[in-house]
């Protein structure tokens, strides 16, 4: 699996989330809008960082216009984008980042974290680019699988900028297991993309 996910996805969810396409296509554009949050806080917090600045520039306007395509998505379905809900993959995630350290320590955590993201993200995509029944969901999902893919390893490789590849990926590896035991502790539900 990407990025060496240690917990495939259950396959059941793929025709949880069918069961309710208004509520699966409205999470997943707040996850788009989170991700570009997430790059610029990173932008904000690190700016000291040039190389990862100007690299995450250009995910900011990505991930912003998936959440414009995937809006677009429930418009064409003449569904409305509801409300926000927690995503408890994401806080769970977060609440594991190590606090204090160097700057540097600190920067990779938050790279680490997006690239998880990033990855399980991609997982899911594939499954309904795969498996859902709308042909038009299918290709969609299937673009945007590839677009996930790339940012889960430009995180991954802009982290071995800033600290030493063992060290990362030490660190990824323990995030990965930190991730499967997260993943199989959420109860499954179709209405979220995590």
């Amino acid at each position: 699996m990407l990025g060496g996910l240690k917990l495939p996805t259950d396959p059941r969810w793929v025709n949880l989330a069918e069961k309710s396409i208004e509520d699966i296509l409205t999470d997943h554009a707040y996850c788009e809008q989170k991700a570009a949050t997430n790059c610029i806080t990173i932008i904000q917090m690190f700016p000291e960082f040039e190389e990862i600045v100007e690299a995450l520039m250009p995910i900011v306007t990505e991930e912003w216009g998936h959440f414009r395509m995937v809006v677009d998505q429930l418009k064409k379905r003449d569904l409305g984008l509801g409300r926000q809900r927690k995503d408890l993959y994401v806080n769970r995630l977060q609440a594991n980042i190590i606090q204090g350290g160097s700057r540097e320590h600190q920067l990779v955590e938050r790279l680490l974290v997006a690239a998880l993201i990033e990855a399980r993200s991609c997982e899911r995509f594939r499954l309904l680019s795969l498996d859902i029944n709308d042909e038009d969901l299918k290709a969609f999902y299937k673009n945007l699988m590839v677009s996930e893919a790339g940012h889960f390893r430009l995180f991954l490789d802009l982290a071995m900028t800033v600290l030493p590849k063992e060290q990362v990926l030490a660190r990824w590896e323990e995030y990965l297991i930190l991730e499967a035991d997260i993943l199989k502790n959420l109860e499954l539900r179709g209405d979220r993309i995590h």
